[in-house]
């Protein structure tokens, strides 16, 4: 198929390009760099730099990729960041997101895949977490993400434009090639390994207090290429709607730096602070769903193999890419 991928240079979305490419699909990446990285892009992909905002040249280029599908990573994502500028979440996440539907309809597109969040959910009722939760996001991140499901939902009804969304839960690892370098990193994996790189002096733990087994939070952890095979099966003409994309296993802040050491066979110190406000104790993905709907088939379910891939690309890339 013809792939119109928004935010390809980005860690995740760079993983599906490659992925995308290696199973024969003609990918086309509109990044507008604020993010992402140029040397992050796949040769074998089509670049074009734009921004979302730029209605008339992303329709023109939605249709000069002759696009048979959007995938869209192209996102702002921190979470703190929303809550100090909530506008720049509902201008990029809302409202250039528009911007890109609207583009896909007017090429006649027939298929739109999302890259949402468990940040939709909030503090979750039940663990492990499943579609049937309610959602409700405690900060204007995950209410941005949130909005634009709504949105979705409307455009499939009015427009015929069929989609698959996908909640994630903690993103990690590398393929051989690609791997995690944001200008401002909040993610605990490559925090941890920055300290065993020798680029950092410790890691901070954000809480020790919290009602688990080791008084750390607990999170799951999925290997960015298994989210990409999750996103290439969903351009399945037969597949739609919402599905939560995780392991299945949740893994605590102790437990990372400890399979952080094990992998790099470096000591890591650590220092225990306060908790960060807002921080569910634990957040564990349901993936049935995905499982049976889409057959799904996650390839890494062990953290250490997840780190492990993690650490081989840091180590081959100490300062991330060069641009």
């Amino acid at each position: 198929m013809n792939l119109f991928v928004t935010g390809g240079a980005g860690y995740i979305g760079s993983v599906f390009v490659e992925e995308a490419c290696n199973a024969g699909h003609a990918v086309t990446v509109f990044d507008n760099l604020t993010e992402g990285h140029r040397s992050a892009v796949d040769t074998r992909a089509k670049f074009v730099q734009g921004d979302l905002g730029e209605r008339d040249r992303l329709a023109a280029a939605v249709k000069d990729a002759g696009t048979e599908a959007v995938i869209h990573f192209a996102a702002s994502a921190l979470v703190g960041e929303s809550m100090t500028n909530p506008s720049k979440y509902f201008r990029n996440n809302v409202a250039n997101g528009v911007n890109l539907l609207d583009a896909a309809v007017g090429a006649g597109v027939k298929k739109f895949v999302f890259s949402s969040t468990c940040a939709t959910f909030g503090p979750p009722e039940r663990v492990p977490m499943d579609e049937t939760l309610p959602q409700r996001p405690i900060n204007p991140y995950g209410e941005s993400k949130l909005m634009f499901e709504q949105v979705l939902k409307w455009y499939r009804e009015l427009h015929g434009l069929d989609f698959v969304a996908f909640r994630y839960f903690n993103a990690a690892g590398a393929s051989a090639q690609f791997g995690e370098h944001h200008r401002i990193e909040t993610h605990l994996i490559p925090n941890v390994l920055k300290v065993a790189l020798g680029q950092k002096e410790q890691v901070d733990i954000l809480g020790t207090d919290y009602p688990t087994p080791d008084g750390t939070c607990i999170r799951d952890y999925i290997h960015i290429a298994d989210l990409a095979q999750a996103h290439l099966l969903a351009l399945a003409p037969n597949q739609s709607g919402f599905f939560n994309l995780g392991n299945g296993e949740g893994f605590s802040v102790r437990q990372v730096i400890a399979t952080c050491e094990a992998v790099s066979g470096r000591k890591i110190p650590a220092i225990e602070k306060p908790r960060r406000p807002g921080d569910p104790p634990r957040l564990i993905a349901s993936a049935g769903k995905a499982l049976t709907q889409l057959g799904w088939k996650p390839k890494f379910t062990r953290i250490e193999d997840i780190v492990a891939t993690a650490w081989a690309w840091h180590l081959k890339n100490p300062n991330g890419y060069r641009d």
